[in-house]
């Protein structure tokens, strides 16, 4: 199974409404193509994991780096793994802008690191960390 994650930023903040219209076209577009994952969102900034075949990852990739509301799209990660590790989700999502962060078990300091902060570069494995903490209590 290929996933691959990646950080953007938006070029304007979006509102509550815009998040979740982009979340039911993900979803949408997601469980045609047979592609699971996980969508975060804060200050302005988002972090993806796509998995699913790897050409199919590839390609929606693509599609995703020509999409006009973000920009500064960076790979922090890619690669093979054994099974997805979000097999239920045609793309999870969790706003980390809301007060509801604070309450999610196991908060920490780390959830207030912008999700393109230099330490997501330096060590790529702590997206993975971030993304499971969400799966985990979602």
């Amino acid at each position: 199974m290929f996933f691959l994650v990646y950080a953007s930023s938006a070029d304007e903040l979006f509102s509550q409404a815009e998040l979740l219209e982009l979340l039911a076209k993900a979803r949408e577009n997601n469980t045609r193509l047979g592609v699971s994952g996980m969508l975060l969102y804060k200050d302005g900034n988002f972090m993806q994991v796509l998995e699913g075949e790897e050409q199919t990852v590839r390609a929606l990739y693509t599609k995703i780096s020509h999409d006009l509301r973000h920009r500064g799209l960076l790979t922090l990660l890619q690669g093979e793994q054994a099974e997805r590790q979000f097999p239920d989700w045609s793309m999870g999502f969790h706003n980390l802008d809301g007060e509801e962060a604070l309450a999610i078990p196991g908060y920490s300091d780390f959830l207030n690191t912008s999700l393109m902060d230099k330490t997501f570069f330096a060590n790529p494995t702590r997206c993975q960390k971030l993304l499971a903490v969400f799966k985990r209590s979602m």
